[in-house]
């Protein structure tokens, strides 16, 4: 992969001030300097690197000017891919990054895969795994603090944890082998000891990543909101209400909303997928109907729901029905319209009424509530993003919990008297496990998977 020269638009398509072409690869100079004409005259090769260059890219073929750049040469390894790079500033716009790309690749380009130049910058040993994972996540980051959760951990927060606790195995391996091939100068009750002291504080380390995760990925990934409620509640006015904009359609006919309507707001520093869905009733309408079965199984797939009464009216069958069918699930109960006469009761359903926030949509209150709400129940007492290293991706969070199970066997094994090479081959696993996370050890089909999902200019 590394022998080819590859290039792509690394700016988003579309009308914009300015396209950025990249290539990277040991031909990158060569090439452009095909196809660049700076001002003075003078060569690609022969200017400065790092110091952008005002000029024309031109077809060599039929001296056209193809549009009118700034290029820059940056020389490896200090580079993003520690290859050759060069990068053209083109007008914004498809056209003329379409052209320039076209151009690179009848020169010998090859178009660069998605998250090929991440990858190449991972094969290359200037990032691990976990670094290259996180560089995805700021470009898809939808709140502050999971920009920079992804920041820190592109910086190796959480590398430099892993590798504190990969060495520290490494040294008991290490001991053991000395152990095993030479009893004469190395005890084994001594080893066994030392072996249990280390997994212990070992399994504490990674104990304390795995419980990271409950606030990391909630802060990268967001809950699934589901808004429940039977019709005419005010569903669709609290999602135009949280999301400040006319998003879904709001009349006083029940059943308006025949289909599920999703967005993302930004709720109490915690990325929030809401989703309204269908009131939930009884009916003998086909189109209404499909969208009440959607919105059921929608429960399942919920993290949270916002599950909204009318004050209004008293409480009836399809109240009790969702109430049923949100059992074992967290729910936040919600009590709107409470400018008008309260009709409801909430007899036999005491929970619920303890729990309940009162809101009026209409009056623009209890929103506060709901954010503090969401804190409560996902964010207290939780880890401070500045300070602590924290796990937000899902891929690290499973291999953690094996890499704990595989320490946890260790600790078992030796306190029940197996034998060092058994030790070691749970030792060797948890080793494995962490290498996982960040690289040093991986599978291609692995690693392949996890570009694939980059976008193809980065």
């Amino acid at each position: 992969m590394n022998i080819d020269t590859i290039a792509a638009a690394a700016t988003s398509p579309g009308i914009a001030g300015i396209g950025i072409v990249r290539i990277s690869g040991n031909k990158s100079l060569e090439i452009a300097s095909r196809i660049f004409k700076s001002k003075n005259g003078k060569k690609l090769a022969d200017l400065a690197f790092r110091k952008m260059y005002y000029g024309w890219i031109i077809d060599p073929e039929s001296k056209r000017v193809i549009d009118e750049v700034l290029v820059v040469y940056m020389k490896g390894p200090e580079t993003y891919t520690k290859e050759d790079i060069v990068e053209i500033n083109c007008h914004g716009g498809i056209i003329s990054v379409e052209k320039i790309l076209r151009l690179l690749i009848e020169q010998g380009v090859r178009l660069a895969e998605r998250g090929e130049f991440t990858k190449r910058a991972f094969l290359n040993g200037r990032i691990d795994l976990t670094q290259a994972e996180a560089v995805m996540d700021l470009v898809s980051a939808k709140t502050k603090n999971s920009f920079e959760m992804s920041l820190y951990q592109l910086e190796g927060r959480l590398s430099k944890e892993i590798d504190i606790i990969r060495q520290s195995l490494m040294d008991l391996i290490a001991q053991i082998e000395v152990n095993i091939d030479f009893p004469e100068y190395d005890e084994e009750e001594m080893t066994m000891d030392r072996i249990l002291a280390i997994s212990r504080e070992i399994e504490n380390k990674i104990e304390k990543l795995v419980h990271s995760a409950e606030t990391g990925i909630i802060y990268k990934e967001g809950l699934k909101t589901l808004i429940l409620g039977k019709p005419n509640v005010g569903k669709s006015s609290l999602m135009n209400y949280l999301l400040n904009e006319n998003r879904a359609i709001v009349t006083e006919i029940p059943g308006t909303t025949r289909d599920t309507i999703e967005e993302f707001i930004n709720l109490a520093g915690v990325p929030l997928k809401i989703i309204d869905t269908a009131g939930i009733r009884n009916t003998e309408d086909i189109v209404e109907k499909i969208g009440v079965q959607k919105a059921l199984k929608k429960i399942e797939e919920a993290d949270l729901i916002l599950m909204v009464f009318d004050a209004s009216k008293k409480l009836e069958a399809e109240d009790q029905m969702i109430i049923d069918h949100i059992q074992g699930k967290k729910v936040i109960y919600l009590l709107n319209k409470t400018d008008l006469k309260e009709k409801i009761s909430f007899e036999g359903l005491e929970n619920v009424q303890q729990e309940l926030i009162r809101i009026s949509i209409v009056n623009n209150e209890g929103l506060e509530e709901i954010e503090k709400k969401v804190r409560e129940e996902f964010l207290s007492g939780k880890l401070n993003i500045e300070d602590d290293t924290i796990v937000s991706n899902i891929r690290h969070k499973n291999l953690l919990i094996k890499a704990k199970q595989s320490i946890r066997d260790v600790i078992v094994g030796v306190e029940n008297g197996l034998t060092l090479e058994c030790v070691e081959v749970d030792i060797m696993d948890t080793l494995s496990y962490l290498g996982e996370i960040t690289g040093a050890s991986v599978r291609d089909d692995l690693m392949d998977k996890i570009f694939s999902e980059f976008c193809i200019g980065k």
